[in-house]
């Protein structure tokens, strides 16, 4: 009979050292905040894109956020982070390296050249800043929708998260010059929101416009998803606002309720005013309002109390429509730029807004509470140098994003086609990606606006044939390969 030996001891769970700096309640709360800002990315940004532009490029739309996520991740762990918080080289840059080492990953969370440490391991703290760098680059896309090479936004991802999101990141909160010299971001106003307007306007700039028809008319595919999309950013700014205080703490409490109020106040005032000017309430209004709101209380959002939380989002709610829905029709720089989703106002504008107020409304008891580097106090209780700093801040970040996105378009541009050609662009995702969002029950139809006709695949010739020339949006009067009616998807 064979020796069996006998089962191992359990260890005595007793006996292990706890890890001296974690806190379990910090722990979770950055854990989860980061994956609801994931999800913002992945599910939010994700289904709005893929809704709100034509049919034809609802998959293009999508995956250009779904690689974004992918790409930032691993760009930041091998670079990225430690450029963006690592210890000091320059003003606005830190010392490059990697993240991938167990023993870096396992070491308490510290923000060298700024001082700030969490109760956490490292690893919890680059990836919830990677989601913050990831969600990036996914606004800029909504500049270039429905006309960029997706191999030249495969090397843009990449270039301008290192080149640009590391210095704004360094400068503003990773202890560079913007950080000592007491500019507030609390949550990415600056960092990721004003850089990506900037960067997605003038990225767009150099990318040139969509084909005219479908700048004329560019109908969302599927409002639910909008809307549901915009649900998933609301809820998960409680995550991205939530989380920047690094620790489960009364301030991060705050900031989560200020940016319910705000984005609250804001869409309602936007409804209203698209009520009051053009007789209608829009949907797609309603949800520009819903971005602006979350983004003015972001470089604030803990920092403020909760009536000037509701005083941003009014101001939220008109500034932004304002400059989209009149000045972009009068101002010929704001209407020759092709700015697909008008990124340069929701986030660009009104980042720099938000970071404005932030300056006027912040009381010093609630920075207290933040890690900041000097004590600061808004206009309200007399801090009138906190306004200038807050404006110089916004201009440096918009500054360096229309230096340094000019620089990599131009360099693409040497590298690959940066734009789809006009034949693809006719057919959008079908001749980007082989692939289409939508086909009717057994048989997939294509919409050819050139000829006003639809094609799909015929079974009886195993080929592709025009089989009816029904009007996009009208049901009836298509005919599938067996020659039965069908009812067309749009």
């Amino acid at each position: 009979m064979a020796n069996v030996s006998a089962p191992a001891p359990a260890p005595d769970m007793a006996a292990v050292t706890p890890v001296s700096f974690l806190n379990n309640g910090d722990n979770s709360w950055q854990l989860t905040s980061a994956t609801l800002v994931g999800l913002q990315t992945m599910v939010g940004l994700v289904m709005m894109y893929g809704g709100v532009v034509k049919k034809k490029w609802a998959i293009n739309s999508a995956f250009m956020v779904m690689y974004a996520y992918s790409a930032v991740l691993l760009t930041w762990s091998i670079c990225g982070y430690r450029f963006s918080f690592g210890k000091y080289m320059l003003p606005f840059w830190g010392r490059p390296g990697t993240t991938l080492g167990g023993g870096f990953e396992s070491v308490q969370a510290d923000l060298y050249t700024a001082h700030v440490t969490a109760a956490y391991g490292m690893a919890t703290m680059v990836y919830f800043q990677g989601v913050f760098a990831a969600i990036t680059l996914a606004l800029i896309a909504g500049s270039l929708l429905g006309r960029m090479n997706f191999l030249a936004w495969m090397l843009f991802v990449p270039l301008w998260v290192v080149l640009s999101y590391s210095v704004g990141a360094f400068s503003v909160w990773g202890g560079g010059f913007l950080f000592k010299w007491g500019v507030l971001d609390y949550s990415g106003g600056y960092v990721i929101h004003v850089s990506s307007g900037t960067a997605g306007y003038v990225a767009a700039f150099w990318l040139g416009p969509r084909l005219l028809r479908d700048r004329e008319r560019f109908p969302p595919n599927n409002i639910i998803f909008v809307l549901a999309g915009a649900g998933m950013l609301w809820l998960g700014w409680n995550g991205f606002n939530g989380g920047d205080p690094y620790t489960a703490s009364v301030d991060a409490g705050i900031a989560v309720l200020n940016t319910n109020l705000a984005t609250a106040a804001s869409m309602l005032v936007w409804t209203c005013l698209d009520y009051a000017f053009f007789g209608k309430p829009s949907v797609i209004g309603a949800v520009q309002g819903i971005i602006t709101g979350l983004v003015v209380i972001t470089p604030g959002a803990g920092f403020i109390p909760g009536w000037a939380a509701i005083v941003e989002g009014m101001f939220s709610g008109s500034v932004p429509w304002f400059t989209m829905m009149v000045l972009a029709r009068k101002v010929p720089l704001l209407k020759h730029i092709d700015d697909t989703l008008g990124v340069v106002h929701t986030h660009c504008v009104t980042g720099i807004l938000g970071g404005f107020l932030t300056g006027v409304f912040t009381t010093r008891d609630l920075a207290a509470s933040f890690p900041t580097y000097l004590p600061s106090n808004g206009l309200i209780q007399g801090g009138i140098g906190q306004v200038g700093k807050q404006l110089a801040g916004a201009m440096f970040i918009v500054g360096w994003n229309i230096v340094m996105t000019s620089l990599i378009m131009l360099f693409l541009k040497l590298v690959v086609p940066i734009r789809m050609s006009d034949e693809h662009l006719e057919i959008g995702d079908d001749a980007a990606h082989g692939e289409e969002a939508y086909a009717l029950w057994g048989e997939g139809l294509t919409y050819d606006e050139s000829v006003h006709g639809w094609y799909g695949y015929d079974r009886t010739t195993h080929g592709e044939r025009k089989i009816g020339g029904t009007e996009p949006g009208t049901p009836g009067g298509v005919e599938d390969g067996n020659g039965k009616g069908a009812k067309a998807m749009v």
